[in-house]
């Protein structure tokens, strides 16, 4: 199974916090493969101190052990899961930003070894920059050309819209010497896909 990143984790754990506030039943090893070593000792120590308590204090009522401040496993899972829901939803930009870097430099792995393998094997470069561009669409990677191949599904289309956003809240939040720099870039990309449009 291959390993999820930390939005899709992010994402399971919204899920488990869903079904405990709603009365469901959620194993602890469900649980303990979403959470770190630290939030997992967190909630163990959390129940051991009421374990302690309960030791202490004997309540005969479910009103008086909430006086004293006693809590179920339960609401120590909901609590833990809520604090850990919060900070991943503060650290999503950094999350996302994190996860397009990576997805940049497989990319990036994927195109120039493909490309310079059938070089040395001795194809043009047209060549070479296709079989490059159909191994970046087998991996369900944007190709390089820029050319859209194949039928692509609504979370695709979503994940798109939203890095667009992300580009564009980015761009907001920058001041003039940066977007003026982003200016050049684009221009200095433009021209040379003019000049390689050119060439062949």
């Amino acid at each position: 199974m291959p390993k999820l990143n930390k939005i899709q984790v992010a994402d399971r754990l919204r899920e488990r916090l869903d079904e405990l506030r709603s009365g469901k039943e959620v194993a602890a090893r469900d649980l303990k493969a979403l959470l770190t070593d630290e939030q997992i000792a967190a909630m163990d120590r959390a129940w051991a101190e009421q374990q302690a308590l309960r030791k202490l204090k004997r309540a005969r009522t479910k009103g008086e052990e909430q006086a004293l401040g006693g809590r179920s496993k339960r609401e120590i899972q909901i609590e833990v899961l809520e604090q850990v829901v919060r900070q991943a939803d503060d650290q999503m930009l950094e999350m996302l930003d994190e996860l397009q870097q990576k997805t940049k430099i497989r990319q990036a792995r994927i195109y120039l070894g493909s490309y310079f393998g059938a070089r040395d094997a001795g194809k043009t470069e047209a060549e070479a920059q296709s079989i490059a561009n159909n191994d970046l669409t087998r991996a369900g990677l944007r190709r390089a050309d820029g050319k859209v191949v194949g039928h692509y599904s609504q979370r695709d289309r979503e994940i798109w819209e939203l890095e667009n956003r992300l580009r564009e809240r980015q761009k907001a939040e920058m001041s003039a010497e940066e977007l003026e720099q982003i200016e050049l870039l684009e221009a200095h990309d433009r021209a040379w896909a003019n000049k390689l449009k050119k060439q062949k």
